[in-house]
């Protein structure tokens, strides 16, 4: 019998290899994943080929990571709030029309995040060339469309100023280790401050 509180051992090894296709006790393999990356390229290639000049990916906004471990990381999101498009002056149905991603579940907590995304927006809108619905074959041919992602971000360049820098004459070990010392005894000095005081 098993001491204390662990699990009762249990385990199924026979597993029925036979049914690998389907069913709860089937072992399913991968052994198609070479054959189905090319297949997803062929489709992806088929499809930006299909709706070319558009661009294959939408175009998405500038969030900041969750946590305050990754907060000050930028990345791309799923879709601009409705308040972004508002701002920029584009309803959410036309959006989804020319390629922009729209994500009516974010709600923007920042001003300065929001203005990042509303300016992102109306630089596309001020590129974005818009074609009939019956397409005109000599317009599309001058324009090229856009491999990967759309307005990816860029990082801003660090500027660092170096200043002149103070060496003290006490180094740092010492001034804290005098400090520590005087925050530990402090109680005692003032204690005896006010013993002499009363004397």
């Amino acid at each position: 019998m098993v001491k204390h509180n662990n699990v009762v051992p249990n385990a199924h090894f026979h597993k029925k290899w036979a049914n690998s296709s389907r069913g709860p006790l089937g072992v399913k393999v991968n052994l198609n994943q070479a054959s189905k990356k090319k297949s997803r390229r062929v489709k992806r290639a088929a499809k930006a080929a299909a709706i070319a000049p558009a661009p294959l990916d939408k175009l998405r906004p500038a969030v900041h990571c969750p946590t305050q471990r990754y907060n000050t990381k930028v990345r791309l999101g799923r879709g601009f709030s409705l308040g972004e498009l508002k701002a920029a002056g584009i309803t959410a149905a036309y959006a989804q029309t020319v390629g922009i991603a729209v994500d009516k579940r974010r709600s923007n907590k920042s001003e300065e995040a929001k203005a990042v995304n509303v300016d992102r927006l109306k630089a596309y809108m001020a590129n974005l060339v818009v074609f009939p619905k019956r397409k005109a074959a000599g317009e599309m041919s001058k324009f090229t469309q856009v491999k990967g992602v759309v307005m990816p971000l860029t990082k801003p360049a660090a500027v660092v100023v170096m200043g002149d820098v103070e060496v003290p004459s006490v180094p740092s070990f010492i001034q804290m280790r005098k400090a520590r010392v005087e925050t530990k005894l402090a109680g005692s000095y003032i204690s005896a401050a006010v013993r002499k005081a009363a004397e």
